[in-house]
Protein backbone atom coordinates (compact mmCIF):
# COMPACT_ATOMS: atom_id res chain seq x y z
CA UNK A 1 0.00 0.00 0.00
CA UNK A 2 1.41 3.66 -0.78
CA UNK A 3 1.69 5.97 1.62
CA UNK A 4 1.87 9.78 0.51
CA UNK A 5 2.57 13.53 1.24
CA UNK A 6 -0.43 16.03 1.95
CA UNK A 7 0.96 17.44 -1.90
CA UNK A 8 0.89 13.63 -3.64
CA UNK A 9 -2.89 13.53 -1.60
CA UNK A 10 -4.02 16.64 -3.11
CA UNK A 11 -2.69 15.99 -6.85
CA UNK A 12 -4.46 12.55 -6.41
CA UNK A 13 -7.61 14.43 -5.46
CA UNK A 14 -7.31 16.79 -8.28
CA UNK A 15 -6.95 14.00 -11.28
CA UNK A 16 -9.47 12.69 -10.00
CA UNK A 17 -11.89 15.33 -9.64
CA UNK A 18 -10.48 17.12 -13.09
CA UNK A 19 -9.42 13.97 -15.08
CA UNK A 20 -12.26 11.66 -14.34
CA UNK A 21 -14.86 14.17 -13.35
CA UNK A 22 -15.74 13.24 -10.76
CA UNK A 23 -17.06 15.90 -8.15
CA UNK A 24 -15.09 16.49 -5.07
CA UNK A 25 -18.59 17.06 -3.34
CA UNK A 26 -18.44 13.13 -4.20
CA UNK A 27 -15.54 12.73 -2.75
CA UNK A 28 -16.43 14.49 0.47
CA UNK A 29 -19.85 12.57 0.43
CA UNK A 30 -18.03 9.06 0.45
CA UNK A 31 -15.51 10.60 2.77
CA UNK A 32 -18.31 11.24 4.90
CA UNK A 33 -19.84 8.22 4.61
CA UNK A 34 -17.23 6.34 5.41
CA UNK A 35 -16.31 8.05 8.92
CA UNK A 36 -20.29 7.18 9.44
CA UNK A 37 -19.56 3.64 9.01
CA UNK A 38 -16.77 3.52 11.27
CA UNK A 39 -18.94 5.29 14.04
CA UNK A 40 -22.10 3.21 14.17
CA UNK A 41 -19.10 0.15 13.95
CA UNK A 42 -18.04 1.46 17.11
CA UNK A 43 -20.79 2.51 19.17
CA UNK A 44 -22.98 -0.89 17.89
CA UNK A 45 -25.52 1.58 16.19
CA UNK A 46 -25.80 5.40 16.40
CA UNK A 47 -29.62 5.94 17.21
CA UNK A 48 -30.60 8.00 20.71
CA UNK A 49 -26.44 8.27 21.02
CA UNK A 50 -25.18 11.58 21.45
CA UNK A 51 -21.75 12.45 19.36
CA UNK A 52 -20.10 16.18 19.22
CA UNK A 53 -18.60 16.64 15.98
CA UNK A 54 -15.78 19.58 16.30
CA UNK A 55 -15.44 21.49 12.72
CA UNK A 56 -13.03 23.94 11.14
CA UNK A 57 -13.67 25.67 8.11
CA UNK A 58 -12.21 23.71 5.80
CA UNK A 59 -12.33 20.43 3.59
CA UNK A 60 -11.93 18.52 6.97
CA UNK A 61 -14.81 20.42 8.40
CA UNK A 62 -17.42 19.86 5.03
CA UNK A 63 -16.44 16.07 5.55
CA UNK A 64 -17.29 16.37 9.38
CA UNK A 65 -20.36 17.91 8.10
CA UNK A 66 -21.43 15.39 5.76
CA UNK A 67 -20.78 13.25 8.72
CA UNK A 68 -23.06 15.40 11.01
CA UNK A 69 -25.95 14.94 8.37
CA UNK A 70 -25.71 10.81 7.57
CA UNK A 71 -25.83 10.60 11.95
CA UNK A 72 -28.77 12.67 12.18
CA UNK A 73 -30.32 10.53 9.68
CA UNK A 74 -30.02 7.74 11.54
CA UNK A 75 -31.16 8.58 14.60
CA UNK A 76 -28.31 10.16 16.37
CA UNK A 77 -28.24 12.72 18.74
CA UNK A 78 -25.59 15.38 16.96
CA UNK A 79 -24.28 17.88 18.12
CA UNK A 80 -22.09 20.39 15.58
CA UNK A 81 -19.64 22.51 16.54
CA UNK A 82 -18.44 25.24 14.44
CA UNK A 83 -14.72 26.79 15.23
CA UNK A 84 -15.41 29.78 13.01
CA UNK A 85 -18.58 31.83 11.58
CA UNK A 86 -20.62 29.84 9.42
CA UNK A 87 -20.13 32.06 6.62
CA UNK A 88 -16.26 31.28 6.69
CA UNK A 89 -17.00 27.94 5.17
CA UNK A 90 -16.71 27.83 1.56
CA UNK A 91 -16.44 25.93 -1.59
CA UNK A 92 -18.02 22.00 -1.02
CA UNK A 93 -17.63 22.81 2.78
CA UNK A 94 -19.74 25.58 1.87
CA UNK A 95 -22.09 23.73 0.58
CA UNK A 96 -22.68 20.81 3.41
CA UNK A 97 -22.98 23.65 6.36
CA UNK A 98 -25.47 25.18 4.56
CA UNK A 99 -27.77 21.92 3.61
CA UNK A 100 -27.45 21.56 7.58
CA UNK A 101 -28.62 24.80 8.31
CA UNK A 102 -31.53 24.26 5.72
CA UNK A 103 -32.28 21.04 7.98
CA UNK A 104 -32.85 23.17 10.69
CA UNK A 105 -30.25 21.76 12.94
CA UNK A 106 -28.51 23.77 15.01
CA UNK A 107 -24.60 25.08 15.80
CA UNK A 108 -22.78 25.64 18.65
CA UNK A 109 -20.17 28.45 18.19
CA UNK A 110 -16.65 26.84 19.64
CA UNK A 111 -15.02 30.28 19.65
CA UNK A 112 -17.25 31.82 22.16
CA UNK A 113 -15.89 30.54 25.06
CA UNK A 114 -19.31 30.27 27.10
CA UNK A 115 -20.57 27.57 24.42
CA UNK A 116 -17.03 25.71 24.14
CA UNK A 117 -16.93 25.04 27.87
CA UNK A 118 -20.98 23.20 27.64
CA UNK A 119 -20.31 21.63 24.40
CA UNK A 120 -19.71 18.41 25.65
CA UNK A 121 -21.82 16.87 28.38
CA UNK A 122 -22.07 13.63 30.58
CA UNK A 123 -24.04 12.15 27.36
CA UNK A 124 -21.40 12.37 25.16
CA UNK A 125 -20.94 8.96 23.69
CA UNK A 126 -18.07 9.94 21.26
CA UNK A 127 -16.28 12.72 19.75
CA UNK A 128 -15.40 13.30 15.82
CA UNK A 129 -12.65 15.75 14.98
CA UNK A 130 -13.03 17.29 11.65
CA UNK A 131 -10.92 20.65 12.67
CA UNK A 132 -7.54 20.10 10.65
CA UNK A 133 -6.92 18.52 7.56
CA UNK A 134 -4.04 17.42 5.72
CA UNK A 135 -2.82 20.48 4.77
CA UNK A 136 -2.13 22.00 8.75
CA UNK A 137 1.37 22.61 9.55
CA UNK A 138 2.83 24.34 12.85
CA UNK A 139 1.52 24.61 15.88
CA UNK A 140 -2.41 24.62 16.72
CA UNK A 141 -3.09 28.12 18.36
CA UNK A 142 -5.82 30.11 19.56
CA UNK A 143 -9.32 28.89 19.53
CA UNK A 144 -8.16 25.47 17.57
CA UNK A 145 -5.98 24.95 19.98
CA UNK A 146 -8.29 25.44 22.95
CA UNK A 147 -10.93 23.18 20.90
CA UNK A 148 -8.07 20.05 21.00
CA UNK A 149 -7.44 20.66 25.00
CA UNK A 150 -11.06 19.97 25.49
CA UNK A 151 -11.57 16.67 23.25
CA UNK A 152 -8.15 15.18 24.84
CA UNK A 153 -9.79 16.32 28.68
CA UNK A 154 -13.01 14.88 27.56
CA UNK A 155 -12.61 11.20 28.00
CA UNK A 156 -14.36 10.22 25.78
CA UNK A 157 -13.47 8.16 22.53
CA UNK A 158 -11.86 10.31 19.41
CA UNK A 159 -12.28 9.84 15.85
CA UNK A 160 -10.14 11.63 13.71
CA UNK A 161 -11.30 12.47 10.09
CA UNK A 162 -8.33 11.89 7.80
CA UNK A 163 -5.54 13.14 10.39
CA UNK A 164 -5.55 14.23 14.18
CA UNK A 165 -5.97 17.92 14.27
CA UNK A 166 -2.46 19.50 15.28
CA UNK A 167 -0.89 16.72 13.53
CA UNK A 168 1.97 17.25 10.34
CA UNK A 169 0.73 14.93 7.78
CA UNK A 170 3.77 14.69 5.94
CA UNK A 171 6.35 14.49 8.87
CA UNK A 172 4.37 13.16 12.09
CA UNK A 173 5.63 15.69 13.95
CA UNK A 174 3.92 17.57 16.45
CA UNK A 175 4.52 21.29 17.81
CA UNK A 176 1.79 22.00 20.03
CA UNK A 177 -1.59 20.74 21.24
CA UNK A 178 -2.34 17.47 18.77
CA UNK A 179 -5.58 15.44 19.44
CA UNK A 180 -5.19 11.65 21.21
CA UNK A 181 -7.66 9.79 18.74
CA UNK A 182 -8.91 6.59 19.34
CA UNK A 183 -9.62 5.97 15.72
CA UNK A 184 -8.78 7.51 12.17
CA UNK A 185 -10.25 7.47 9.10
CA UNK A 186 -7.93 7.98 6.79
CA UNK A 187 -9.02 8.48 2.42
CA UNK A 188 -7.67 6.58 0.28
CA UNK A 189 -4.14 5.71 1.40
CA UNK A 190 -2.41 6.73 4.81
CA UNK A 191 -0.49 9.90 4.82
CA UNK A 192 3.07 9.76 6.11
CA UNK A 193 2.68 11.69 9.61
CA UNK A 194 0.40 8.92 10.52
CA UNK A 195 2.56 5.80 10.75
CA UNK A 196 5.96 8.00 11.06
CA UNK A 197 6.95 8.51 14.84
CA UNK A 198 5.87 10.02 16.92
CA UNK A 199 2.52 10.96 14.40
CA UNK A 200 1.71 7.01 15.38
CA UNK A 201 1.19 7.75 19.04
CA UNK A 202 -2.05 10.50 18.06
CA UNK A 203 -3.60 8.26 15.51
CA UNK A 204 -5.46 5.19 17.56
CA UNK A 205 -6.44 2.28 15.26
CA UNK A 206 -5.63 3.29 11.44
CA UNK A 207 -8.20 2.78 9.11
CA UNK A 208 -7.94 3.48 5.51
CA UNK A 209 -11.22 3.34 3.52
CA UNK A 210 -11.90 4.11 -0.20
CA UNK A 211 -13.77 7.71 -1.41
CA UNK A 212 -13.90 6.56 -4.91
CA UNK A 213 -11.19 7.82 -6.45
CA UNK A 214 -9.65 5.38 -9.14
CA UNK A 215 -7.83 2.63 -7.71
CA UNK A 216 -4.78 2.18 -10.69
CA UNK A 217 -4.32 6.51 -9.78
CA UNK A 218 -3.44 4.58 -5.93
CA UNK A 219 -0.96 2.51 -7.64
CA UNK A 220 0.97 4.45 -9.00
CA UNK A 221 4.60 3.99 -9.44
CA UNK A 222 5.98 7.36 -9.00
CA UNK A 223 4.54 6.67 -5.59
CA UNK A 224 7.40 5.29 -4.11
CA UNK A 225 7.24 5.17 -0.17
CA UNK A 226 4.79 2.37 0.77
CA UNK A 227 3.29 0.56 3.79
CA UNK A 228 4.09 -2.79 4.73
CA UNK A 229 1.35 -4.78 4.92
CA UNK A 230 0.71 -8.88 5.23
CA UNK A 231 -0.68 -9.27 1.88
CA UNK A 232 2.59 -7.92 0.46
CA UNK A 233 4.86 -9.92 3.06
CA UNK A 234 2.92 -13.45 1.88
CA UNK A 235 3.58 -12.43 -1.49
CA UNK A 236 7.50 -12.22 -1.14
CA UNK A 237 8.26 -15.15 1.09
CA UNK A 238 10.27 -17.79 -0.83
CA UNK A 239 8.95 -21.05 -1.64
CA UNK A 240 9.98 -24.00 -0.21
CA UNK A 241 8.84 -27.26 -3.30
CA UNK A 242 9.01 -30.36 -1.87
CA UNK A 243 12.54 -31.33 -3.46
CA UNK A 244 14.34 -28.39 -1.47
CA UNK A 245 17.67 -29.48 0.38
CA UNK A 246 20.04 -27.19 2.98
CA UNK A 247 21.76 -26.07 0.60
CA UNK A 248 19.04 -24.45 -1.64
CA UNK A 249 17.55 -22.33 1.67
CA UNK A 250 20.73 -20.25 1.96
CA UNK A 251 24.23 -20.63 3.66
CA UNK A 252 24.41 -17.75 6.21
CA UNK A 253 27.73 -16.17 7.69
CA UNK A 254 27.43 -14.44 10.93
CA UNK A 255 30.97 -12.44 12.25
CA UNK A 256 29.84 -11.43 15.65
CA UNK A 257 30.57 -11.59 19.43
CA UNK A 258 33.06 -10.54 21.79
CA UNK A 259 34.18 -11.38 25.76
CA UNK A 260 30.67 -10.54 27.42
CA UNK A 261 28.97 -10.44 24.45
CA UNK A 262 28.06 -14.00 23.33
CA UNK A 263 23.97 -13.44 23.67
CA UNK A 264 24.29 -10.61 20.48
CA UNK A 265 26.19 -13.34 18.49
CA UNK A 266 23.83 -16.48 19.38
CA UNK A 267 20.69 -14.71 18.35
CA UNK A 268 21.50 -13.08 15.50
CA UNK A 269 22.73 -16.94 14.29
CA UNK A 270 19.96 -18.52 15.94
CA UNK A 271 17.50 -16.38 14.41
CA UNK A 272 19.17 -16.35 10.57
CA UNK A 273 18.04 -20.67 11.24
CA UNK A 274 14.82 -19.56 13.10
CA UNK A 275 13.26 -18.08 9.72
CA UNK A 276 14.17 -20.44 7.26
CA UNK A 277 18.43 -20.20 6.10
CA UNK A 278 19.57 -23.70 5.59
CA UNK A 279 22.91 -23.24 7.21
CA UNK A 280 24.32 -21.13 9.49
CA UNK A 281 27.63 -20.57 10.53
CA UNK A 282 28.77 -18.56 13.50
CA UNK A 283 32.42 -16.98 13.80
CA UNK A 284 33.43 -15.99 16.58
CA UNK A 285 36.97 -15.12 18.94
CA UNK A 286 38.33 -18.17 19.65
CA UNK A 287 38.41 -18.03 23.09
CA UNK A 288 34.25 -17.64 22.97
CA UNK A 289 33.79 -19.83 20.60
CA UNK A 290 33.47 -22.93 23.06
CA UNK A 291 30.94 -20.47 24.93
CA UNK A 292 28.69 -20.14 21.85
CA UNK A 293 28.64 -24.08 20.76
CA UNK A 294 27.28 -25.04 24.26
CA UNK A 295 24.57 -22.32 23.76
CA UNK A 296 23.99 -23.35 19.69
CA UNK A 297 22.74 -26.90 18.40
CA UNK A 298 22.01 -26.52 15.15
CA UNK A 299 24.46 -23.71 14.16
CA UNK A 300 28.12 -24.46 13.22
CA UNK A 301 30.97 -22.70 15.25
CA UNK A 302 34.12 -21.65 14.46
CA UNK A 303 37.05 -19.83 15.80
CA UNK A 304 38.97 -16.69 14.47
CA UNK A 305 41.75 -15.03 15.74
CA UNK A 306 41.36 -12.63 18.31
CA UNK A 307 43.19 -10.18 20.33
CA UNK A 308 43.92 -10.12 23.76
CA UNK A 309 40.78 -8.64 25.06
CA UNK A 310 39.00 -11.35 23.67
CA UNK A 311 37.95 -9.65 20.29
CA UNK A 312 38.30 -10.06 16.46
CA UNK A 313 41.92 -9.72 15.40
CA UNK A 314 42.45 -7.58 11.99
CA UNK A 315 44.20 -11.17 11.06
CA UNK A 316 40.88 -12.85 11.09
CA UNK A 317 40.21 -11.28 7.55
CA UNK A 318 41.52 -14.04 5.51
CA UNK A 319 39.76 -16.34 6.85
CA UNK A 320 36.52 -14.74 7.17
CA UNK A 321 37.11 -14.20 3.19
CA UNK A 322 37.35 -18.22 3.13
CA UNK A 323 34.18 -18.53 4.76
CA UNK A 324 32.57 -16.40 2.46
CA UNK A 325 33.47 -18.73 -0.54
CA UNK A 326 30.99 -20.79 0.75
CA UNK A 327 28.35 -18.43 2.05
CA UNK A 328 25.43 -16.91 0.58
CA UNK A 329 25.49 -14.02 2.97
CA UNK A 330 27.34 -11.78 5.84
CA UNK A 331 26.02 -10.79 9.08
CA UNK A 332 28.51 -8.31 10.78
CA UNK A 333 28.71 -6.55 13.68
CA UNK A 334 26.90 -8.19 16.52
CA UNK A 335 28.72 -7.74 19.74
CA UNK A 336 31.93 -7.32 18.54
CA UNK A 337 33.40 -3.78 20.38
CA UNK A 338 34.88 -1.12 19.29
CA UNK A 339 38.60 -2.05 19.40
CA UNK A 340 40.69 -0.87 17.01
CA UNK A 341 41.89 -3.99 15.83
CA UNK A 342 38.25 -5.11 15.45
CA UNK A 343 37.70 -1.84 13.64
CA UNK A 344 40.46 -1.71 11.11
CA UNK A 345 38.87 -5.65 10.41
CA UNK A 346 35.30 -4.32 9.86
CA UNK A 347 36.77 -1.68 7.29
CA UNK A 348 38.69 -4.23 5.62
CA UNK A 349 35.77 -6.50 5.24
CA UNK A 350 33.64 -3.94 3.56
CA UNK A 351 35.95 -3.39 0.73
CA UNK A 352 36.21 -7.00 -0.18
CA UNK A 353 32.78 -8.50 0.51
CA UNK A 354 32.45 -11.16 -2.15
CA UNK A 355 28.42 -11.50 -0.76
CA UNK A 356 25.72 -9.29 -0.04
CA UNK A 357 25.91 -7.91 3.66
CA UNK A 358 24.03 -7.04 6.84
CA UNK A 359 25.64 -4.35 8.75
CA UNK A 360 25.13 -3.56 12.79
CA UNK A 361 25.90 -2.66 15.63
CA UNK A 362 29.47 -1.98 16.05
CA UNK A 363 29.77 -3.05 12.02
CA UNK A 364 28.21 0.57 12.06
CA UNK A 365 30.20 2.12 14.48
CA UNK A 366 33.15 0.77 12.98
CA UNK A 367 32.69 3.07 10.37
CA UNK A 368 31.81 6.17 12.07
CA UNK A 369 34.32 8.87 10.81
CA UNK A 370 33.99 7.11 7.16
CA UNK A 371 30.79 5.90 5.90
CA UNK A 372 32.03 6.60 3.04
CA UNK A 373 33.10 2.86 2.89
CA UNK A 374 29.90 1.77 2.38
CA UNK A 375 29.84 2.75 -0.98
CA UNK A 376 33.03 1.02 -2.12
CA UNK A 377 31.77 -2.56 -0.84
CA UNK A 378 31.46 -4.92 -4.03
CA UNK A 379 28.47 -6.72 -2.79
CA UNK A 380 24.97 -4.69 -1.54
CA UNK A 381 24.94 -3.65 1.81
CA UNK A 382 21.80 -3.63 4.17
CA UNK A 383 22.61 -1.22 7.25
CA UNK A 384 20.45 -1.40 10.41
CA UNK A 385 20.99 1.46 12.78
CA UNK A 386 19.28 2.19 15.66
CA UNK A 387 18.30 6.58 15.46
CA UNK A 388 22.27 6.99 17.74
CA UNK A 389 24.13 4.88 15.27
CA UNK A 390 22.65 6.42 12.32
CA UNK A 391 23.18 10.29 14.05
CA UNK A 392 26.78 8.97 14.38
CA UNK A 393 27.46 8.16 10.86
CA UNK A 394 25.52 11.38 9.59
CA UNK A 395 27.58 13.27 12.39
CA UNK A 396 23.90 14.76 13.51
CA UNK A 397 22.35 14.76 16.64
CA UNK A 398 19.61 12.10 17.48
CA UNK A 399 16.80 15.01 17.47
CA UNK A 400 17.83 15.82 13.91
CA UNK A 401 17.28 11.98 12.86
CA UNK A 402 13.98 11.76 15.01
CA UNK A 403 12.59 14.92 13.89
CA UNK A 404 13.35 13.81 9.76
CA UNK A 405 13.41 9.52 10.08
CA UNK A 406 12.13 9.33 6.70
CA UNK A 407 14.15 12.10 4.34
CA UNK A 408 17.76 11.22 7.02
CA UNK A 409 17.30 7.61 5.93
CA UNK A 410 16.61 8.05 2.25
CA UNK A 411 19.25 10.42 2.25
CA UNK A 412 21.74 7.95 3.52
CA UNK A 413 20.40 5.02 1.46
CA UNK A 414 21.07 7.37 -1.91
CA UNK A 415 24.54 8.50 -0.32
CA UNK A 416 26.08 5.51 0.53
CA UNK A 417 24.73 2.79 -1.92
CA UNK A 418 22.77 0.82 1.01
CA UNK A 419 19.77 -0.25 2.06
CA UNK A 420 18.77 1.59 5.23
CA UNK A 421 16.66 -0.02 8.22
CA UNK A 422 16.11 2.87 10.64
CA UNK A 423 15.11 0.81 13.48
CA UNK A 424 12.34 2.65 16.22
CA UNK A 425 8.64 3.14 16.20
CA UNK A 426 7.52 3.16 12.28
CA UNK A 427 10.65 1.73 11.12
CA UNK A 428 11.93 3.21 7.86
CA UNK A 429 13.29 1.07 5.37
CA UNK A 430 14.85 3.31 2.64
CA UNK A 431 16.76 1.66 -0.57
CA UNK A 432 19.04 3.21 -2.66
CA UNK A 433 16.39 3.06 -5.71
CA UNK A 434 14.47 5.60 -4.18
CA UNK A 435 11.95 3.39 -2.73
CA UNK A 436 10.85 3.56 0.85
CA UNK A 437 8.97 1.02 3.00
CA UNK A 438 7.42 1.30 6.25
CA UNK A 439 6.55 -0.84 9.32
CA UNK A 440 3.55 -0.86 10.97
CA UNK A 441 4.37 -3.64 13.49
CA UNK A 442 5.94 -3.77 16.70
CA UNK A 443 5.32 -2.40 19.87
CA UNK A 444 7.30 -0.47 23.42
CA UNK A 445 8.22 -4.49 24.56
CA UNK A 446 10.46 -4.32 21.89
CA UNK A 447 12.88 -1.57 23.89
CA UNK A 448 14.77 -4.31 25.17
CA UNK A 449 18.26 -5.50 24.33
CA UNK A 450 18.55 -8.33 21.90
CA UNK A 451 15.38 -7.14 19.73
CA UNK A 452 18.27 -6.30 17.69
CA UNK A 453 20.21 -8.97 16.80
CA UNK A 454 17.28 -10.79 16.38
CA UNK A 455 16.11 -8.36 13.72
CA UNK A 456 19.69 -8.60 11.82
CA UNK A 457 19.58 -12.43 11.61
CA UNK A 458 15.53 -12.61 10.46
CA UNK A 459 16.88 -9.96 7.48
CA UNK A 460 20.03 -12.60 6.95
CA UNK A 461 17.98 -15.42 6.97
CA UNK A 462 15.40 -14.01 4.58
CA UNK A 463 18.53 -12.33 2.24
CA UNK A 464 20.15 -16.32 2.33
CA UNK A 465 17.11 -17.81 0.87
CA UNK A 466 17.00 -15.30 -2.45
CA UNK A 467 15.06 -12.49 -1.48
CA UNK A 468 15.60 -9.26 -2.92
CA UNK A 469 17.55 -7.18 -0.39
CA UNK A 470 14.82 -4.41 0.07
CA UNK A 471 11.76 -6.86 0.42
CA UNK A 472 14.04 -9.35 2.55
CA UNK A 473 14.22 -6.25 4.99
CA UNK A 474 11.08 -5.31 4.79
CA UNK A 475 9.71 -8.16 5.58
CA UNK A 476 12.52 -8.74 8.04
CA UNK A 477 11.16 -5.66 10.06
CA UNK A 478 7.60 -6.33 9.22
CA UNK A 479 7.76 -10.09 10.85
CA UNK A 480 9.91 -9.49 14.11
CA UNK A 481 7.36 -7.00 14.82
CA UNK A 482 4.32 -8.78 14.30
CA UNK A 483 6.16 -11.64 16.38
CA UNK A 484 6.33 -8.90 19.23
CA UNK A 485 2.97 -8.13 18.90
CA UNK A 486 1.50 -11.54 19.09
CA UNK A 487 3.50 -11.84 22.24
CA UNK A 488 2.34 -8.69 23.94
CA UNK A 489 -1.13 -9.56 23.57
CA UNK A 490 -0.70 -12.87 25.12
CA UNK A 491 1.70 -11.87 27.77
CA UNK A 492 1.87 -8.14 27.92
CA UNK A 493 4.64 -5.73 27.07
CA UNK A 494 7.01 -6.24 30.08
CA UNK A 495 9.59 -8.39 29.95
CA UNK A 496 9.40 -9.58 26.82
CA UNK A 497 12.30 -10.83 25.56
CA UNK A 498 14.43 -11.02 22.65
CA UNK A 499 14.83 -14.90 23.19
CA UNK A 500 10.97 -15.15 23.39
CA UNK A 501 10.39 -13.57 19.85
CA UNK A 502 13.04 -15.31 18.26
CA UNK A 503 11.34 -18.08 19.54
CA UNK A 504 8.01 -17.62 18.25
CA UNK A 505 8.59 -16.64 14.77
CA UNK A 506 8.64 -19.92 12.91
CA UNK A 507 4.91 -19.97 14.32
CA UNK A 508 4.04 -16.62 12.64
CA UNK A 509 5.66 -17.24 9.18
CA UNK A 510 3.29 -20.22 9.34
CA UNK A 511 0.13 -18.16 9.97
CA UNK A 512 1.58 -15.82 6.64
CA UNK A 513 1.94 -19.06 4.64
CA UNK A 514 -1.65 -19.91 5.35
Amino acid sequence: MRVVTAAEMRTLDQTAINTYDIPGIVLMENAGLQVVKLLQNILNGVTGKEIAIFVGKGNNGGDGMVVARHLFNRGAKVKVGLLVPSEEMSGDAGVNMRVWQNMGQPVSFLFKEEELACFLTVNTALIVDAIFGTGFKGKALGVPAGCIEVINAGGKPVVAVDIPSGLEADTGQVHGPCVKAAHTVTFALPKLGLVLDPGINYTGKLHVVDISIPSFLLEKEDLKRRLITEKMVQSWLPPRPLGMHKGDCGRVLVVAGSRGMTGAACMTAESAARVGAGLVILAVPASVQPVVAGKLTEVMTVALPETKEQTLSQTAREEILSLLERSDVLALGPGISTHPETVALVRQLIKALPVPGVIDADGLNALVGCPELFAQSPAPLIITPHPGELARLLELSISQVQTQRLSVAEKAAALWKVVVVLKGAGTVIASPDGKTYINPTGNPGMATGGMGDVLTGVITGFLAQGMDLAKATAAGAFIHGLTADRLASEKGIRGLLAGDVMAALPKIIKMLEK
